[in-house]
C-alpha cells in the first residue's frame, strides 16, 4: 500500500508541471537533444542508459524540475546534480550509491526524493536542510537505524524504509507533525516500546520484523487507518487497542496470537482483519466471529 501511496504521489507530481503542456515541456532523454531543442528544459530522463557518471552538461539545465537517474553504474551523486537549483524530484534508485554528499543540503526545493536499491549505510545531517522535502524513498539500502535528519523535516508526509537493516527507531518519530505513510517493513525491529508515532500517521507497516509487543504511545493514533504487523512475534494484543478509533484494515497474520481482547468489538470503522496463522483454535475463530459481525476476518 505504501508503494503505491509513493508511486501516485511522484507521478502526482510530476504530471502537474510537465502535463500542462507535454508538447512545449517534453522529458528529454539526451542532453544533446535538450541542448539542441533551444527551449527551457524541465524534465530529464537518463533511466536505464548505463551511465557511471551525470552528463556534465547537465548544469546548463538549470530550470529541471524532474530528473530520473534509475537503473544505472553511479557510486556517488555527481557535484552536477547540486547546480539544480529548481529540482524538485530526483529518482536515483537502482544505482550503487554508498553515501550521500554535504552538497544535497543545496537542493532547498527538493519535494520528492528516491534513493532506493542502493548501498547507503547512513544518511547525511545535511538532509535536514531539505525543509519541503514531502516524500522520501529509502528502501532497500543498508541503513541498520532510523535516520536522526529525517526527525528534522517537518514537511515529511511519506517515510519508506522497508527492507534495510534497521534494528533500532528513535522515539521522537512524532516530531514529524505531518507525517501520514510510514514503512518500516522487512527490517530487524523487535522493541518499539518508546516510540511515539506522530499524531497523523494513517499507513503504518511494521511486518517482517520481530516485534513482540505494540508499543503504548501507537494506541493513541486516532487517525491510523491502515496496520500491517504481521510476521512479527506478536503473543498477544493489549485491551488498549481500542484506542485506534480509525482503523479500516489491520494485518495481524503470522504472529504467535492465540485470542484477541473483546476491546476490538469497539473498533467500528474496521473493515478487514487478517489472522491467518496464528495458533487460533476453532472455539476462538468461531468467538471472534461473533465478537465482529461488521468485519471481514481472514484466519
Amino acid at each position: 500500500m505504501k508503494k503505491l501511496v509513493l508511486i501516485i504521489a511522484l507521478l502526482s507530481a510530476y504530471q502537474f508541471k510537465a502535463q500542462i503542456d507535454p508538447i512545449k515541456y517534453p522529458t528529454y532523454t539526451n542532453i544533446d537533444d535538450a541542448l539542441k531543442s533551444g527551449k527551457t528544459v524541465y524534465s530529464m530522463s537518463f533511466r536505464d542508459k548505463g551511465m557511471f557518471n551525470v552528463p556534465p552538461d547537465l548544469v546548463k539545465m538549470d530550470s529541471v524540475f524532474f530528473l530520473n537517474l534509475m537503473g544505472n553504474n553511479l557510486e556517488k551523486m555527481d557535484d552536477e546534480i547540486f547546480k539544480l537549483k529548481e529540482l524538485e524530484i530526483l529518482n536515483i534508485n537502482s544505482n550503487s550509491i554508498k553515501f550521500i554528499p554535504d552538497e544535497i543540503g543545496n537542493l532547498k526545493k527538493l519535494t520528492t526524493f528516491s534513493i532506493n536499491l542502493n548501498s547507503l549505510t547512513k544518511i547525511n545531517p545535511n538532509f535536514a536542510k531539505l525543509q519541503k522535502l514531502k516524500t522520501v524513498d529509502l528502501d532497500a539500502n543498508n541503513l541498520n537505524v532510523f535516520p536522526e535528519a529525517l526527525l528534522e523535516i517537518a514537511a515529511l508526509e511519506n517515510i519508506n524504509l522497508s527492507s534495510n537493516q534497521i534494528s533500532f527507531v528513535s522515539k521522537d518519530l512524532n516530531k514529524m507533525k505531518n507525517l501520514k505513510n510510514l514503512n518500516l517493513s522487512a527490517n530487524q525491529i523487535n522493541d518499539l516500546t518508546d516510540v511515539k508515532f506522530p499524531s497523523k500517521i494513517k499507513y503504518l507497516e511494521l511486518q517482517q520484523n520481530a516485534i513482540v509487543a505494540l508499543p503504548e504511545y501507537l494506541f493513541r493514533s486516532e487517525n491510523l487507518e491502515f496496520l500491517n504487523v504481521s510476521n512479527n512475534n506478536l503473543k498477544e494484543i493489549s485491551p488498549k487497542i481500542k484506542g485506534l478509533k480509525g482503523v479500516v484494515s489491520m494485518n495481524l497474520a503470522h504472529n504467535q496470537l492465540k485470542d484477541l481482547p473483546k476491546e476490538f468489538q469497539l473498533l467500528k470503522n474496521l473493515k478487514t482483519l487478517i489472522l491467518a496463522g496464528n495458533p487460533m483454535d476453532k472455539e476462538t475463530i468461531q468467538k471472534l466471529k461473533e465478537l465482529m459481525p461488521q468485519t471481514q476476518i481472514y484466519f
